[in-house]
Formats: C-alpha cells, sequence, structure tokens
C-alpha cells in the first residue's frame, strides 16, 4: 500500500531536515543484499550516526531540491539506499 499525501509530505520534510545538516549523501543500490545484510548495514549506520532509508526517488529528489546535493537528481534512478551524514566520513564507511 502507498503513501498518502500528508505521509510523503512528511517523509520529505524528515528527509530536508536530515539533508539539510548534511555534509555527504551516498547513493547505493541495494539490489544485491540479502535482508539480514541490510538489517546489519542498517544497524551499523545508526551506530557511526549516518541517516540511511531506502526512498522512493521521487521523494528523495524533493528533498534535496534547493540544496548543494540538488545536483546528484540525475544520478537517482533504481533501487536506492540513501546515507546522509554531517560526517562526510562516517557516511563512507
Amino acid at each position: 500500500m502507498g503513501l498518502n499525501l500528508e505521509q510523503k509530505q512528511a517523509v520529505v520534510a524528515e528527509v530536508g531536515a536530515e539533508v539539510a545538516k548534511a555534509q555527504a549523501i551516498v547513493l547505493a543500490d541495494y539490489r544485491s543484499l540479502k535482508a539480514g545484510e541490510m538489517t546489519d548495514l542498517r544497524s551499523k549506520a545508526r551506530s557511526s550516526g549516518v541517516y540511511l532509508r531506502v526512498l522512493k526517488n521521487t521523494l528523495a529528489r524533493r528533498a534535496i531540491a534547493d540544496t548543494p546535493f540538488a545536483g546528484l537528481s540525475e544520478k537517482m534512478v533504481g533501487p536506492l539506499a540513501y546515507g546522509i551524514s554531517s560526517d562526510p566520513v562516517a557516511v563512507a564507511k
């Protein structure tokens, strides 16, 4: 079941708040990851202070519009996980 308009707006606002304080954003194709591997990745991201989320690319594009990361919108194709962090080294790890 999809998100309604209010839920989509809430997601864009939440991600936009993370992007506003971000120094780096990493886009990663997650198709080859198994469920357990994705769970481990989320856990490691949380412990490193990285906001990791799988989003619809349309919502992610709206969240980064009018930010220094707006140029990433053309790279947002396919199933992606978004790693957002104020520490550029943590998000790269």
